[in-house]
């Protein structure tokens, strides 16, 4: 599918994106943000502050999530703002397939040479990113 920035239009829905994050890319993660707090590796310190086990990073969730809108586009360099509220965490199993999320978009509003873009990310049908927009320039 090509991009034409000339037909964008409200209501237009992005090629979403179904990914699997494992606990063996939370630590690699880890080491690439050099974000190593135990909670995204360590059970026994997640369930110390109350979690249900590991989680994946928000930030690695908020990253994915934009793919939809840059593999839509074809040019990160569109994206002008983005913008998300985290609203849950999503839980690792210790196990090869790992979680489940999937991210989908659609165009909400386009006008003065932008798009809005609204961008959903579940994981295990729990809403894991809330309130997100992208505005992309066309």
């Amino acid at each position: 599918m090509s991009f034409d920035p000339a037909q964008v239009a409200v209501g237009d829905q992005l090629p979403g994106l179904d990914v699997h994050i494992t606990r063996e890319q939370v630590v690699r993660y880890s080491g690439a943000s050099t974000d190593f707090n135990p909670i995204h590796f360590s059970d026994r310190h997640a369930r110390q502050i109350g979690l249900d086990g590991v989680v994946a990073h928000g930030m690695w969730t908020m990253g994915t999530a934009l793919r939809v809108v840059t593999d839509w586009c074809q040019d990160p360099a569109r994206v002008t703002s983005y913008f998300v509220r985290f609203t849950r965490p999503i839980l690792v199993p210790d196990n090869d397939e790992g979680a489940p999320v999937h991210f989908s978009g659609s165009v909400t509003a386009v006008s003065d040479g932008m798009a809005t873009v609204a961008l959903t990310a579940t994981s295990d049908d729990d809403k894991v990113l809330g309130a997100v927009k992208v505005e992309v320039a066309l």
